[in-house]
Formats: structure tokens, sequence, C-alpha cells
């Protein structure tokens, strides 16, 4: 059951949505609803029960002090509401840890509580371990089964994953056969450095959500947390031979692969990217 609170009409909302565990490499999915519920200043607006749906010897309560006074913060999924955006619409913001239990149940609860937003778009985003370098930008795939979205331009692709899912994936597919339009942002995090946090993953997310949604997001915390990871990814290559052979063979790959994406359409983007910010940076 979610915990409701007040929060009035919303204008246009759209849901941005990360679940820690399976679908979260790096934390790299759930570290953009932290820096956003953060920088947008959301309020929390509801609270799923996590009585019905967390094995608590696997996601255990956490005892916490404010001021001196000791509580217990039990694991849940949290619902934000963010109304000061660059956006003008609102944004909800879902901050949650994927279920022990009773995926459909808890999906469907998700799903009906959006629906009574009206919402008009989720966005889900995530993170997988994957063979690509670090010292290269974060690759971050974007799909949707959305027709409408796939004409808009060869940004958004029609997913030809199939096999094991998270959490996001359930949730994606429910949202979409109940007339939910969908996205879903999905991260490649190096394998041999996928261990959390993974700030330059979560960069990478943000900056493909300003593409997508034409805005400037407020990310000096992140970038300065994206250079020193890789600052230390670096130096452990440094010191170990094989790690720093493969890391050149995967360089040497993606640059075989991929040197006509990097030299147009991923250029393309970064250029617009800065034209935003410099639009909106105070003269």
């Amino acid at each position: 059951m979610i915990e409701l609170s007040e929060i009035g009409p919303l204008k246009e909302p759209i849901v941005l949505a990360a679940f820690a565990g399976w679908n979260d490499a790096g934390e790299s999915a759930s570290g953009v609803i932290r820096h956003l519920s953060q920088v947008w200043a959301a309020q929390e607006v509801a609270m799923v029960d996590p009585e019905d749906y967390y094995d608590f010897q696997v996601n255990r309560p956490h005892v916490v002090r404010i001021a001196g006074v000791s509580s217990i913060r039990w694991p849940s999924t949290r619902i934000l509401v963010a109304r000061y955006t660059p956006l003008d619409r609102d944004v909800v913001l879902i901050q949650g840890i994927e279920p022990s239990v009773k995926w459909r149940s808890f999906t469907n609860e998700i799903v009906d509580y959006l629906e009574g937003l009206d919402v008009e778009m989720v966005i889900t985003l995530g993170g997988l371990l994957s063979d690509v370098p670090h010292t290269r930008p974060i690759p971050v795939g974007v799909s949707s089964e959305e027709e409408s979205l796939h004409s808009e331009g060869d940004e958004v692709d029609r997913s030809t994953y199939q096999g094991p899912t998270g959490v996001i994936g359930v949730i994606s597919d429910h949202a979409h056969r109940m007339g939910l339009p969908t996205l879903s942002l999905w991260a490649g995090i190096p394998h041999y450095a996928g261990s959390a946090p993974s700030p330059k993953a979560t960069l990478s997310l943000l900056g493909r959500l300003q593409d997508l949604l034409g805005i400037v997001i407020d990310d000096g915390e992140v970038t300065e947390a994206a250079r020193a990871w890789e600052r230390g990814v670096n130096q452990l290559a440094e010191t170990d031979d094989e790690i720093a052979e493969y890391v050149r063979a995967l360089e040497a790959q993606q640059s075989e692969t991929e040197l006509p994406e990097a030299s147009g359409e991923a250029i393309a983007r970064e250029f617009e990217r800065y034209l935003r910010k410099r639009d909106t940076d105070p003269a």
C-alpha cells in the first residue's frame, strides 16, 4: 500500500524512476534521482509500505540519528515531486529498491498511482556492466516501444533485448500496456570498474536526459566526482599491466566500431548541450 501526502494537482507531470539493485550497476541510475531530488528541491509525497515487498534480512533497516535522536529508516520506495525544474512542468521522481517479492502487486501499485497523477510519460533509468573503457564517454542507450518517439529521430531505438529483466523493465512494460508513453535509458559501466558509486555513468545519464528533454541540469557536483572517479581508475590501471592492456584493447575496439557516431551525432549533441548551458549562464 502506498502511503500518501496531499500534493494537489500537478502540471503536465513526467516521471523519472530508478531502483537500486540488479538494474543499477554502480548506483548510476539511482545516483541521477538522488542528484535531481537535491538540485530541484523535490518533496517526498508518497512511500510504498515496505512490509509486503522487502526481505529485511536482504535489505536491512538502518538506525539513523538526527540532532542526537535515533530512529529506524526502513528500506522502501519513495515518490517525490519536483516543481522547480527547467521544464515548464512538474517532475515525479521515484527512488526505490528493487522489491524482494510480489513484483506484480508492486508494479500495479506504482503504475496505478502514476495514472492517478495524470502523468504524461514514464522515463526509467538503469545501469549495466559492459565491455567499455573508462577513458571514453560512458555510452547510454535510449529505447522505447512508442512509435511516435521513433519518428522523432534516431536518438530513440526500439529495444531488441530478450532475457532476464529487473523491476524497471516490468514497470515500463506495464505502463506501456496501460497507455503511458515510456522511455528507457541504460548506461554501460566498465565491468572492471563497476563498484559503486560510478559518477561518470551518472553524469552520462544526466547528459542524455538533458538532450532528450532539451534542458540544462546543474551537474557540477557530479562532474567533479566523475573526474575524481576516472583519476582513481587510471591509477588502478597504471599499477596493473593486465588491466592497462585490456583498457587499450577496449579503446581500440570502440574506435573501430563507433568512430562515425563519435564524429557526427555525438559531437552534435555535445555542441547543442554547450549552447543550452551558455544560454542559461548568467552574464
